[in-house]
């Protein structure tokens, strides 16, 4: 028999003890090595390193959109003229016009109407600025004369002396620092009207061509059918933009009838008016309602009380049964979508978001119907 020495057995142990624990060989460097990773087997360094730079790009890119938000509101708008005026764009090419020459027409045709309105508003305009300048004078001297309404409203209040304190204060700067305002503003409303009509002529005149682009992001397969699907909704757009015209030219007429028969001046100039300021969602109509009643003061504050008046009813009536109502037979869409896409749209953009709402629900649609009802339809 052969007899295990207690050499064998030693020569065992020292193997038994390397394994039960880390020692300094090479086992302990992986050991002390786990330590040191971290997610992935990235150390912890380099996970700490990837979160910060993460963060730091996702706040500069929120910065960047915020700063450049406005532009972006300018583009968006253009984008929508362009692709709402594009009906009418079409309907000239296939007379056989060339597309370049089919958006100058339908610019020469813009400029007429804005002309046209020019005519009709800036000399009722003037002549109440030039009334108001020369009833001025007068109403200084009813301010000196106790006898006289202003007179008796200025012994009450003395808001001659508070008007000479205040400026004499500081007032002066206030009035300096407004009128500086002012001009930054209108310098800025024009820059803004600038960008929108170039961007609008150039979307109008390359339009087939971004469309085009925009179809190579889709598969080969797959482009016949995203390309009905985006003619679609081009076309749910221009028959919006008609729609919102019509609901403009309602606005525009009832507020011809009304002056004409409380005796407003300039009945025609404030229809043509209210009717473009009606294609501004949410404050057009208000705005222009605010207005007309400023006028109807030439009258007497009745009349003017009265077209307020009528300016509120008339605005909860578009807002809850005119417009739904022609959405809904120019772009299918439900009355309630119409009205909430509103909203949502106003919250989240202000004007523009209002103005594109409903082109948006409708784009919206047609996508769940044309992608998701389908498959869940025939599932």
């Amino acid at each position: 028999m052969t007899s295990v020495g207690p050499d064998a057995d030693d020569g065992r142990e020292p193997e038994q003890a390397a394994s039960a624990g880390p020692g300094p060989g090479p086992v302990g460097e992986r050991g002390r090595g786990v330590g040191r990773k971290g997610v992935g087997g990235r150390s912890w360094f380099a996970v700490g390193f990837s979160l910060g730079l993460g963060a730091t790009l996702a706040w500069l890119t929120v910065q960047t959109v915020l700063e450049v938000g406005s532009l972006l509101t300018l583009l968006l708008l253009a984008v929508f003229l362009a692709l709402a005026l594009e009906p009418v764009v079409v309907w000239l090419t296939r007379h056989r016009l060339r597309r370049g020459w089919a958006v100058a027409v339908v610019l020469v045709l813009l400029l007429a109407l804005f002309a046209g309105f020019l005519a009709l508003v800036v000399p009722p305009a003037a002549d109440e600025i030039n009334a108001l300048v020369k009833a001025v004078p007068g109403w200084l001297r009813d301010l000196h004369d106790h006898n006289s309404a202003l007179g008796r409203f200025e012994d009450r209040y003395h808001l001659v002396e508070k008007a000479r304190q205040q400026f004499s204060s500081g007032g002066a700067a206030g009035l300096a620092g407004g009128l500086l305002g002012a001009g930054k503003f209108v310098v800025g409303a024009v820059t803004s009207a600038a960008i929108v009509i170039v961007v609008t002529v150039y979307v109008m005149a390359f339009l087939p061509a971004l469309k085009q682009f925009c179809l190579r992001f889709v598969a080969a397969r797959k482009r016949p059918h995203a390309q009905e699907v985006t003619e679609e909704v081009l076309n749910r757009v221009g028959r919006y933009m008609l729609g919102n015209v019509a609901t403009s030219v309602i606005a525009g007429a009832a507020t011809f009838v009304w002056c004409a028969v409380t005796g407003v001046p300039y009945p025609a100039a404030l229809g043509v008016f209210i009717a473009l300021m009606d294609l501004i969602p949410i404050v057009g109509t208000t705005i222009g309602g605010v207005i007309v009643s400023l006028v109807a003061l030439s009258v007497s504050l009745p009349i003017a009380l009265a077209t307020a008046g009528f300016y509120v009813g008339f605005r909860l009536a578009e807002d809850y049964l005119i417009v739904p109502r022609v959405m809904k037979f120019a772009v299918d869409v439900h009355p309630l979508v119409t009205v909430v896409g509103v909203l949502i749209g106003g919250a989240l953009l202000g004007v523009i978001g209002a103005l594109v709402a409903i082109p948006a629900a409708v784009a919206i649609g047609i996508v769940l119907d044309e992608h998701v009802f389908s498959r869940t339809d025939a599932s």
